[in-house]
């Protein structure tokens, strides 16, 4: 799928402010508190990873197209 300028613009914008949005919440709350969320959620990224039925070279094939 192609995308146009516009709509890569438009991509970018909401990326950046998410990105914003997240640094913002990481300075005002406590590190336990962020923390501990970014250990699930690398957690869980880890037992995906897990569960994904790919060798390294297949995964690495699908990437690259």
């Amino acid at each position: 799928m192609v995308l146009d300028n516009l709509e890569r613009e438009r991509n970018f914008a909401q990326r950046l402010e998410f990105t914003r949005f997240y640094a913002r919440w990481v300075r005002a709350v406590p590190n336990e508190v962020w923390s501990k969320q970014q250990a699930m959620l690398i957690d869980s990224l880890i037992e995906n990873a897990k569960n994904l039925m790919l060798s390294a070279e297949e995964y690495l094939k699908l990437k690259r197209r």
